[in-house]
């Protein structure tokens, strides 16, 4: 796995949190409950991560809240952004035990996420 880090690797946050609006009434800011969402460019490559720190007693409902807010910004951004990659950011803790269990794995392959995970001590992201 290569280190992923976005000032080391001279990307430049453009927004912090990313905020796209749908439709008349509707907006989205992509930073729910203290996590944030990091809008970035980098020459012609534009991503947008969304952290999640998996800290509640269940794994599994922490990845049904994560896979939720995923595929709402997911679409939002086809639709508003499409040139923009949208990554799930995961600690490195989760991703060494949770998401290694048939579930995450077969959801991850079935909706094509990207997954970035990090070292919440280190603060280093990790390409996984």
């Amino acid at each position: 796995m290569r280190v992923f880090n976005l000032i080391k690797d001279h990307w430049k946050i453009t927004h912090d949190p990313l905020i796209l609006k749908f439709g008349q009434y509707d907006q989205i800011q992509v930073d729910l409950d203290a996590e944030k969402i990091l809008g970035a460019e980098k020459e012609d490559e534009k991503i947008a991560v969304e952290i999640k720190s998996f800290l509640s007693d269940s794994a599994i409902s922490d990845f049904h809240g994560a896979l939720g807010q995923f595929l709402n910004y997911h679409f939002v951004l086809e639709q508003k952004e499409p040139e923009r990659i949208l990554f799930l950011a995961v600690p490195s803790y989760a991703y060494e035990s949770f998401f290694q269990r048939d579930l995450p794995q077969a959801i991850i392959s079935r909706y094509n996420l990207k997954l970035v995970v990090y070292d919440p001590i280190e603060g280093l992201f990790v390409n996984g």
